[in-house]
């Protein structure tokens, strides 16, 4: 089985599934403590838009589902500090919309939407070298901001209130989560499409909450787990011959269901 590392395009799946869940790892767990699962989903959906524009245009879907993702979340940030809408509503409408205008956009293209498979589920085997280069560059990029900003997007995540008493800007620093959210939803639409993105980015930190209460810890639990999902599910996908976004995702999710069945038996996971 080794045998397949000979091929790039293998390694290049490899590499590429380490460096999302690297991503997923650091924004997936303020997601999860923040409970904004589904504003994630909105976001990651509203991605199809700029993937129908990219289409449409001529230019890299990828390009366009970057610069949408980030008005997309830019948007929502500013609508829920002025408007003050039921974020529920805000959301689906998001989602909605954004799906919408992507399958308009690729209808009124001429001819044929090649790929529109790989990015609607993704295809982590046809991730090029020169893509691995990006997500490696975006992910160097979100590390340095939540670096720099860690303390009041911490403060913001666990207390928007305290933040404010503090004369942290929380909502600057909120679409400024928003924003590093959008930018790891674009990562991930390379490994496993924009309609499972939600899945990988939530569940590997989903389970780390259930051995640390640190989010700090968090981090490196939930990006250990989620190489060790994409790097399993590549190589499952490649034996049982299935597409691996969708392997990862089921990995995930049995070990997640896994990990919640333990607990509500009565079982203590040593804290972390």
């Amino acid at each position: 089985m080794l045998s397949v590392l000979g091929y790039e395009f293998f390694r290049n799946a490899l590499f590429a599934g380490i460096i999302a869940s690297m991503a997923c790892g650091v924004i997936g767990s303020f997601v999860v403590v923040k409970r904004m699962v589904s504003l994630s989903g909105g976001i990651s959906h509203a991605a199809f838009g700029g993937i129908g524009l990219g289409y449409f245009f001529g230019f890299d879907p990828i390009i366009g589902a970057t610069g949408f993702s980030i008005a997309t979340a830019a948007l929502i940030g500013h609508i829920r500090n002025t408007a003050h809408q039921h974020m529920d509503t805000l959301v689906g409408s998001v989602w909605a919309v954004g799906m919408a205008l992507g399958i308009m956009f690729v209808y009124l293209t001429p001819g044929n939407a090649p790929d529109l498979f790989g990015y609607l589920f993704g295809n982590i085997l046809l991730v090029p070298f020169n893509d691995i280069l990006i997500m490696a560059f975006l992910v160097a990029l979100i590390f340095l901001i939540v670096f720099l900003f860690y303390n009041q997007i911490l403060a913001v995540t666990f207390d928007e209130e305290y933040a404010d008493v503090m004369n942290i800007p929380s909502e600057k620093i909120m679409i400024l989560l928003l924003v590093l959210i959008a930018l790891t939803v674009v990562m991930l639409i390379q490994v496993v499409g924009v309609i499972l993105v939600i899945a990988l980015l939530t569940l590997p930190a989903a389970i780390a909450r259930e051995f640390t209460m640190k989010i700090s810890h968090m981090f490196y639990i939930s990006s250990l787990l989620g190489a060790v999902f994409t790097t399993s599910g590549i190589f499952l996908s490649y034996l049982l011959n299935v597409p691996s976004g969708a392997t990862i995702i089921l990995l995930s999710a049995v070990v997640y269901i896994t990990v919640v069945a333990m607990r509500e038996a009565g079982l203590n996971f040593p804290a972390i």
